[in-house]
Formats: C-alpha cells, structure tokens, sequence
C-alpha cells in the first residue's frame, strides 16, 4: 500500500513546560496518594502485616521477582522498536526508559513527554514522521490492548467457572466496545476519505459538545485524523501482527511480576488462581486512563488489593503482593529512566561541541 508520508522536516511538538497546569495536577496526585496510602491501604490490612508478609518470602521467590522485572525492562523497548522499523535497541531502550520516568512521575506531564522523545527521536536521526507514527501507534495499540485486557480476564473467570451473569454482561458490552473501536480504526486505515468522514463525524460531536458550554467549536479534526492516517498506515499495514504481539507480551510481562509477587506471598498456588489473579490485574489496569495520578500510581494499587481480596486473599497478603509489584515495576524503570536521560544530555552536549 503506497503512502505518500508528511514532509518529515515538520516541527515536532513543543515540550511544554512546568507551568499551572502541573501544579495543579501536582497537588490532585498528593491529595490522592495520601488518601490511597494513608486512608484507602489501612481500611484493608495493616502496614505491619504487609512487611511481615515480604519478610517471610524465601531466597528462591526473591530471585524470581528480580528476573520477572528484568524481563519487564527488557521487553518494554520493544513495542517501540515494532512501530520504529530499524531503531536499534540500544537507542530505543533510552527513548522508552526516559518516557517512562517522564509520564509516571511528572503530572499530567504527557506534552513533557512528548517533546522529549521527539527531541531524543531527532537526536537519533528520525524525522517528525516516523517518529509521529511510532508514538501514535504505541499509543493506540496500548489503549486498545488495556481495554481487552478486562474481556479476557472475564473468559478466563468464566473458564473455571466464576463467572455470573452481570459478569457475563460486562464481557458482552466489553467485546461490543472493542470491536467498535477495532472497526473505525480499521475503517480510518482503509482510505483517506473513510479517515475524513470519521473525523467529521467527530468534529460534529466535538462542536455539538462545546456549544452545550457555551464555546464555540473549531477542531478540525477531520484534517488531523487524515494526517495522523498518513503517518502510520504504512507501518501498520506492514507490521501489525509485530506490533501486536510486543503489546501484548509487554503487558503479560508486567502481569508475571505480580503473579510471581501473589506467589511469592502466599508460598506457592493458594488462595488467588492465574485467572483470579489475571482479572484483578485486568480491571486495575483499566485506572491508568485516569491522568492524575500519573501511571495510576495509587488507584491502580488501590483496585488490584481489594480485588486480590475479593478472590479470598487474605488482606495483609494482597496488600504486600500490591506493594512488591508496585516497587519492581515502578522504582527500577523511574531510576533507570533519570540515567537514561542524563546519559542522552551528555551524548547530545559532546555531539553539539564536537559539531560546533
């Protein structure tokens, strides 16, 4: 399928910067991490039990957790590297590493985030398309993939039988949504005309919602979405099966540490199953949508202890388990991160002297 790409000397977005918008997003996510850690985390167990739970776990379910977040590092790079044809691993690793620290810590830092990899982008040689494409695409690929997430969490409740008949129904709208989803993308992909009429459609939406406030609506959306067509139907043509299953994998990577974690605790299969465990971590994932706090920190943790303790974990055993797969999915790629972009600063500075 021949695509005639953007002009790839385009402008890339503008970093943003620190400014009203961060501090009060800044404030909203302290308001909610003392709520969930100091209001919401005590109604269910105590901190005290938590720690003796980690306490407990044995030398061998330690290293098990250590080579589970290794592989979540590993494989995060490569949803990126699908969307990217031909960036090496080494640079797409300081790329994702650096996003991540920027959006699961700043708030409502995503314009931060975006100015930094295209910035990084550039530095390696990409243009504003490919780099647009491989953002758009990851994007889009994990929004879809998170929202299945709950569907498949349900079969696999209703695979050993404990599923009940709202759940049933919430599987069928699930699946229902999805594939709308699935099927405008697929049609916006078909042709520039198709990705038009959606925009339209949306535009009209979009005008008919800020005139019920009283604002005047001028999105153009119609010319955005054929744009942003452009920029990734050749990818997604070509490689949607890769991108696809790197999606996929990444996010069973990060499920494997919190399995681990629940074994871990409870020393071996006892009173949560992979499927119970599998659909808490489906719908806690569903909070990472929510902007504040940034990553879901906090309201994701808060969702996956009280489902862990729906299924019959005993609350100080769910809560440590939480905590254990918050801490090896979070510190080490924020660390990690704050090195990655320190190290791209020094690379960029040495190269700028050398140029000048």
């Amino acid at each position: 399928m021949a695509v005639t790409e953007p002009d790839q000397s385009a402008e890339s977005p503008d970093k943003g910067g620190f400014g009203k918008q961060q501090v009060i997003a800044t404030v909203l996510t302290l308001a909610v991490l003392v709520v969930v850690f100091a209001v919401v985390f005590p109604q269910f167990a105590d901190y005290g039990q938590a720690w003796d739970a980690i306490q407990a776990m044995s030398a061998g379910w330690i290293i098990a957790l250590i080579v589970a977040t290794i592989i979540v590092i590993t494989v995060y790079v490569w949803p990126f590297q699908a969307a990217l044809p031909g960036l090496k691993y080494g640079p797409a690793f300081v790329v994702r590493q650096t996003s991540f620290m920027i959006s699961n810590v700043i708030p409502a830092g995503g314009a931060i985030g975006l100015g930094v990899q295209f910035g990084m982008l550039s530095s390696y040689g990409l243009g504003a398309a490919p780099s647009t494409a491989a953002i758009g695409i990851t994007g889009v690929w994990n929004t879809f993939i998170t929202l299945a997430l709950p569907v498949l969490g349900l079969l696999a409740l209703a695979f050993i039988g404990e599923v009940n008949t709202a759940a049933t129904i919430v599987t069928v709208l699930g699946v229902v949504v999805i594939g709308v989803g699935i099927g405008l993308f697929a049609l916006i992909l078909r042709n520039e005309d198709n990705a038009r009429r959606v925009g339209q459609w949306v535009d009209g939406i979009a005008d008919w919602g800020a005139g019920l406030i009283g604002k005047d609506g001028d999105f153009a959306i119609d010319q955005a979405l054929v744009d942003f067509r452009a920029s990734i139907v050749g990818v997604v043509a070509d490689r949607w099966a890769v991108i696809t299953g790197a999606n996929v994998l990444q996010q069973l990577t990060q499920f494997s540490v919190l399995f681990v974690a629940i074994l871990a605790i409870q020393g071996g299969i006892g009173e949560v199953t992979l499927a119970e465990a599998f659909a808490a971590f489906a719908f806690a994932r569903l909070a990472t949508f929510i902007p504040i706090p940034p990553g879901g920190l906090g309201t994701t943790d808060a969702i996956l202890t009280g489902a862990l303790t729906t299924f019959g974990m005993a609350n100080g055993d769910a809560l440590a388990a939480v905590l254990i797969w918050r801490a090896a999915t979070y510190f080490p790629q924020v660390f990690i991160g704050i090195g990655t972009f320190l190290y791209w600063r020094r690379q960029r500075g040495r190269a700028e002297t050398s140029a000048a």
